[in-house]
C-alpha cells in the first residue's frame, strides 16, 4: 500500500517554498523516497553516537558533541519530511511507501531517546529513563496506527507527537552543551526525557480517546 495523504502528519512545514523546492530538486534527481527513509535512520543514528559519547568528553569537545546530536536530530526531521514529499507530491510512490514511511522512524526514534538516556551519567537511573522514553514514543505510534487498522482517522495529535519529541530533545542537546562548556552535568537532558515520557504517556491517554469515541460512533 503506498503512502496516502491520510496516513501523512499534517506539518506546515511542508507547505514552505524552501521544503517545495527541496522535494522538487530531489525528485528531479530521481532520489527514491524510500532513501531518504534510510538517510533519516542513518542522521539518527548518528545523533545516537554522539549523545552517546558525551559521557567520555569535557568542556568545547562536549559541547561539540552535543551540538552535533543537535543537528543530526534536525537533519532526521529534514528526511522525514523530504520522504513523504518526494513520494507524493514528486509522483514517486511505491507499494512499500508505507513501510519505509513508519518503520524508520519507529527505529529513529528508539535510536535518538535510547542514546539520550545513555548520556545521562549524574543517575544510576539515566538508561533506564532513556529506555522509557523510547518504549513511551513507540507506543504513541503504535496507538495511532492501530486506530487506522480499526477504521479510525489516524490521529497525529500531541502534546508529544514526533516533531515535539525531537523538538524537546534538540533544544535540549543546545542547553546541555552550554551546561557542559560551563562544567555542568546534563541535567538538561534529563529533564527533556522526563518531559517526553509524560508527554507521551498524556499523547497517548488523547489519542486512545479520540479513537475510542470515533469507532463507537460508527
Amino acid at each position: 500500500m503506498p503512502e496516502t495523504t491520510e496516513s501523512r502528519r499534517p506539518l506546515k512545514s511542508r507547505q514552505s517554498r524552501w521544503a517545495r523546492e527541496l522535494a522538487k530538486a530531489l525528485a528531479r534527481a530521481r532520489v527514491r523516497p524510500n532513501w531518504i527513509s534510510i538517510a533519516g535512520v542513518i542522521f539518527a543514528g548518528l545523533a545516537a553516537a554522539f549523545l552517546v559519547l558525551t559521557p567520555q568528553y569535557q568542556g568545547t569537545a562536549r559541547s561539540t558533541l552535543f551540538v552535533a546530536a543537535a543537528a543530526a536530530i534536525q537533519l532526521r526531521l529534514l528526511a522525514n519530511l523530504m520522504d513523504g514529499m518526494v513520494a507524493i507530491e514528486g509522483g514517486m510512490q511505491t507499494k512499500l511507501g508505507l513501510l519505509f514511511n513508519d518503520l524508520p522512524d519507529r527505529l529513529a526514534d528508539a535510536l535518538i531517546l535510547v542514546a539520550a538516556g545513555y548520556a545521562v551519567q549524574w543517575v544510576r537511573w539515566g538508561a533506564q529513563l532513556g529506555w522509557a522514553a523510547a518504549l513511551l514514543a513507540l507506543m504513541t505510534a503504535y496507538v495511532r496506527l492501530l486506530g487506522g487498522a480499526m477504521g479510525a482517522t489516524q490521529w497525529f495529535i500531541g502534546p508529544m507527537a514526533k516533531q515535539h519529541r525531537m523538538a524537546v530533545l534538540t533544544t535540549a542537546c543546545l542547553l546541555a552543551a552550554l551546561e557542559a562548556a560551563v562544567g555542568r552535568t546534563e541535567h538538561v537532558i534529563t529533564a527533556a526525557l522526563a518531559v517526553v515520557s509524560l508527554g507521551s504517556v498524556a499523547t497517548l491517554v488523547r489519542r486512545l480517546r479520540r479513537i475510542i469515541t470515533e469507532v463507537q460512533a460508527n
